[in-house]
Parts: C-alpha cells; structure tokens; sequence
C-alpha cells in the first residue's frame, strides 16, 4: 500500500521520516498528473505546492490549527493530503470533489477559495476570533506572488502587520498567476533569486562563520550581524518587515528537510511573520512547467505530454473568435487598446498583445485598478476595450460606476464565460453581470447569439462614443463559422431581431439563449403552438419599435436569459411594460435565485430549465394558463 492510501488523517505526517515525507511528495505529485489526465483541472498550481502542502501538514495540527489557501487553485495536493484520495476521481465532476476550497466539504478547508488575493484578511479575522475567544491555535495563509498584484492582498497585509496578533502567512513565489506575473512587486521579488552579489556575500558569510568555528561566540554575534545587515539590504524582505511581519527567506519551496524546519521553528513564535518560499508552477509534469497554456488542463489528456487524445473538430469557442476578432480590430482601428488583468490566454487577448504589443496592458489580478486604467485611457481618445470574465469584474464593480459610468466615458467591457461555466463551479459562475450591468447609468448591455454577432457588437462598442458598453458571451464553443471582422458591420444600435414570427407567445431571448428558444419553438409548431422569437441583442437600451409592435400582438412575453432572474432582463422588463402595458404579462424565464454547482455546462442548462426542453415546457405551462385564465 502506497503513502498516500495509508494516510488516515495529517496527523499521521508527523510519524514519517524526511524520507518517506518526501516519497509521499513524489506520490502525490503523480497521483495529479494521473487524476487532471481525466478530470481536467488546474494542475500547474497544484503540482507546484506538493512539498509545500506536505511541510505544512507535517508541521501544523490542522485541522485544529487553521490553514487558508488562497485562490484554491494551489488546494490539490491539500485535498489528498486531507481523506479525499479516494474521491479525487471525481474532482470538477457534478456532486464530487470541488476544484476549489469549500468549508462543505472538508473540516480542513479553513475558508472557501475560487478568487484571488482573500487568504491574508480571512486568516487574520480568524486570528483576531480566536483571540476574542481565547482560544489556543495557528492561523497559517498561504497566498501566491501573483495575487500580490491584487489590492486585497496588501489590504491584509498592512492590517495584519500593524495588528501585531500571532498569524503566519506563506508567500509562494512561483513568477506566475495564470499568466507569468507583470508590475513592480514581482521585480522587487525576483530581485532576490538573481541577484549575483547577495548570493556571493551569502556564501562568502557562511566560509567565514565555517572558519571562524560556527556562529558562535562574539565572533558569530558579528557574523550574524552582519549577514542580517546584508539580507536586509538585499533581499525582498525588508518590505515585509517595514510592513510589520518578521520575514523568513527565501526558501526553496521542494525542499521538505528546509521546509519542515523553517515552518517548525516559524510556528514556535509569536506574532505576523512571512515565510517567502520559492516553487515552480507545473513542477513535475514537462507539458506543465512554467507554462501558461497548462495553468488548466482540458479532462481526457495524455498525462506525459498534455496533448489532447481526440482532436476536436468543432467550431472554435467563443473567446477564440473574440480573441482573433480584436486582434484584427486592433490592425483596423490603431485606437483600440486591451486591457486585461493576468488572463491573457483566458479571454483570448494574447492574440492581439502578439500583433499590437504597445497597446496591449495585462495589469495583473487587479480588476479595479484595470477599470480605472482605461478610464484614463478613455479620457484621451484612446479606445479601451476591457476583457475581464464576468465573474472577476464584480470586484470592480464601484470603478465601473465611479470612474467610468459616472464621467459618461467610451470603455468597452468584454465579459467572458457569462452564465453558467461547468465544471469551474459555483465560484467562476458569470450569473450577476446582466444584473449589475443594467443597474449602472448609461451602461449600453448587450448580448450575442454567436460569434459572429460578438464581433458585431465589439465593433459596435468600439463605434460608441457616448459613455460605457459592455457584451457578455459564454464559456462554450460558437455556433457559426465567423469570418474576418472586416466582413463584418457593427450593429445598428438599440435593434432586435425578430427570428421567428407567431402568434401566441413571444420569447424575448437573451444572446446564448435564442437558439434553444429557436429549437424550442420548433417542437412547439409541431404540436400546434405557433410562437414568435426574438434575439434581444441590446438589453439597454432596448428596441422600442420592436417592443410596440409585440405588445400589441402578444398577451404574454417570456425573457429568457442565461442569468440570474433577481434583477435581470425579465424583471427589467416586467417593470418596463408593467408602465406602458399592464394587460400583457412578461415572465422572467432564467436561473433561479440559488447556488449553481459544478457539473457539465449541458446538464445545468437543463437544470436551470435554459434547455429546449425547459424552455418549451415553460411557454407550454404559459399558455395553458392563459386559456384558463382567458
């Protein structure tokens, strides 16, 4: 029986020598590879904390002592190391092992995790708890470099450090996030692994206090001294110490005899304190290493190479047409500037920062900062387009409003996996933008119903110049073959598309959502219901000749919208026509007020009723209502 199947608990860790700590990393490390080869996963993180997820467990008495990852993408090696070996088959799957940390689902996830950047705050309220209580344990964060460029991180840390409370967080430095890191804290961290002179004064140090009979004595008092004078000047570390935390290292993060006796006598102190630990992303698995393309691993991969075993033949996914179609933008239009923030490859941008690299901004984990940037941008004619997944730009939320919404500024907003995301699961779910996008003044919300529509919008977005614009569009593949945006026109502003005529209830749908409204009416013509389709392109503001004309031919309205139906486009429009028609009802037709789990994107359409299927069962039960009522 191997290591890992004879872990009952991590306090089993602490009987193992050095050796068998570090064969059980070599066990884990392959366990991963075997595991993301059929589930997918975000193996590069994973794999590059296996030593560092081992020293901890070895170290601290989690679960009584408090361990909070950050991100959750780095949580893997932390979910086998924690009884979920035997479930980990199921990692992503619908009902089995979260891809991310979830109190649900284990004593030892300390605190849920799928955005960067919460790990420091959330263990120093845990820290603080524990003292209001007066209760007895460790609080240890473990934050990687790249969600250093995140606001929320250095809010931590400057509360943290003056609170002065007994908390451990573990920086670790990897010169990745998604993308390699960008911005001036990862040169300030980097500066301490290439820096030739402290590396031969270290050494130099460590001869003299070898010659001189150890660090002991006044002579190892001076040498000691002097070594610290030397890091201090040097190293990364005086930030943190200014800061107010004691700063240990750097330390090399897949080494378990440095690990275990740093954090050992790191856990026997008192007060804020940093341990600045060094790993490689991807350690372990060649495809993975340092690479951004394999920061996330499509499931059904060869483990050796990362290469896909069946080629797909489909149409390319929504980001990659997004992704082309600006590039091509950017040659058309030298106005035009991206913005994003580390997600290059994730919102399909890297094809424009290869073509138009002086217009092409990644501004990090730092969505805030990144709105406010083109804000800047706008104000001198430039063109900014902001590609940011739906779910990472609510926490820019108040920049949208403040810095670009209020001032009537041309930013252009690209949400990508809007609505539901499979198996990335609850936290990356994009099911509030059409909530909150509605919600903000002169906000234009739009919405395609396939690739080709995305492009004509973007170009529509980039043509605005009368405040801010957004579109949002899915985690899936497009429905059309889409040609060069130059063969394509922007679309006429505020317009409709009426896709279907009938006669008894509309369907008022909502990008992703007009072709399974297509495919429900279909069904429902078969069976003697003849209903009309509309794609509602522009959700802000809407059609107004196209609404008249519906209203006077329709008793009930149906919005469909890959969105949660709080505050959505139905309820929007509900408020609108409820005003100019009361007779005619309108009913919001999306994802219900709840937490969507992860599962195939297929299986939570069908869930949430956005199937055809569920979409055609909803007009059936409509107008089975009406001729009641009527």
């Amino acid at each position: 029986m191997s290591l890992l199947d004879r872990l009952e608990s991590t306090a089993d860790l602490k009987a193992l020598s050095r050796d068998e700590l570090r064969s059980l990393a070599d066990e884990i490390r392959a366990r991963l590879i075997d595991v993301c080869s059929r589930t997918g996963g975000h193996i590069g993180a994973g794999l590059g904390v296996v030593e560092l997820s081992v020293a901890l467990h070895a170290v601290l008495d989690t679960p009584r002592d408090q361990l909070v990852w950050d991100v959750g993408h780095q949580g893997y090696p932390h979910k086998l190391l924690t009884g979920r070996n035997g479930r980990m088959e199921s990692l992503r799957q619908e009902e089995g092992i979260s891809g991310f940390l979830k109190r649900t689902e284990s004593e030892y996830d300390a605190f849920g995790a799928g955005h960067a950047a919460t790990s420091i705050s959330a263990a120093l309220g845990m820290a603080v708890g524990r003292d209001l209580r007066g209760e007895d344990f460790k609080v240890a964060a473990v934050i990687g470099d790249g969600s250093l460029s995140c606001g929320l991180a250095y809010e931590g840390l400057n509360n943290a450090g003056h609170s002065e409370r007994d908390l451990i967080v573990v920086l670790n430095d990897n010169e990745m996030s998604i993308a390699p890191n960008v911005g001036a804290m990862h040169k300030y961290l980097t500066s301490i692994q290439r820096n030739p002179l402290y590396n031969r004064l270290r050494s130099k140090i460590g001869e003299l206090a070898d010659g001189r009979g150890g660090k002991t004595g006044a002579a190892g008092t001076l040498i000691r001294k002097w070594e610290e004078s030397v890091k201090a000047f040097l190293t990364p570390g005086v930030l943190f110490e200014e800061m107010g935390f004691r700063y240990f290292g750097p330390i090399d993060g897949h080494d378990i005899d440095q690990l275990v006796d740093t954090f050992a006598a790191v856990r026997a102190l008192k007060g804020p304190r940093l341990v600045h630990v060094i790993t490689q992303k991807g350690k372990g698995f060649p495809a993975g290493e340092n690479t951004e393309k394999w920061h996330a691993l499509p499931p059904g991969h060869d483990p050796s190479t990362g290469k896909q075993l069946k080629t797909s033949t489909a149409n390319p996914n929504y980001t990659s047409v997004f992704g082309k179609g600006l590039a091509e933008l950017g040659a058309i239009d030298p106005r035009v500037a991206v913005i994003t923030a580390a997600m290059p490859s994730g919102t399909g941008t890297g094809a424009f920062a290869k073509q138009h690299p002086t217009r092409f901004f990644d501004v990090g984990i730092a969505e805030g900062h990144g709105v406010t940037f083109a804000a800047g941008l706008a104000t001198r004619g430039v063109k900014p387009v902001v590609a940011i997944y739906s779910t990472f730009l609510q926490r820019a939320y108040d920049n949208v409003i403040h810095d670009v919404a209020l001032q009537h500024l041309p930013v252009v907003f690209a949400m990508d996996r809007a609505g539901l995301v499979g198996e990335d699961g609850e936290t990356h779910m994009g099911l509030y933008d059409i909530a909150y996008m509605l919600a903000v003044p002169g906000m234009v919300v739009t919405a395609p119903k396939d690739g080709r529509e995305m492009l004509a919008l973007l170009r529509a977005g980039v043509e605005h110049a009368d405040g801010p614009f957004c579109l949002r569009y899915p985690r899936d593949v497009a429905p059309d073959a889409v040609p060069a945006i130059d063969q394509i026109e922007a679309t006429p502003h505020a317009t409709w598309e009426v896709v279907r005529r009938g006669r008894e209830v509309a369907i008022l749908a909502v990008g992703t959502m007009v072709q399974p409204s297509l495919a429900a009416a279909e069904t429902l013509a078969a069976e003697g219901l003849d209903v009309t389709v509309v794609n509602c392109r522009y959700l802000k503001p809407h059609d107004e000749l196209t609404l008249t004309a519906l209203l006077g031919d329709h008793r009930t309205l149906l919005v469909v919208e890959e969105g949660t139906v709080v505050n959505g486009f139905g309820a929007y429009m509900a408020a609108l026509v409820e005003k100019r028609e009361p007779s005619v009802r309108v009913i919001a037709h999306g994802v219900p007020d709840r937490i969507v789990y992860a599962a195939s994107r297929a299986r939570q359409l069908a869930q949430c009723g956005l199937d055809p299927a569920g979409i055609a069962d909803r007009v059936r039960a409509l107008h089975e209502s009406e001729a009641v009522a009527g």
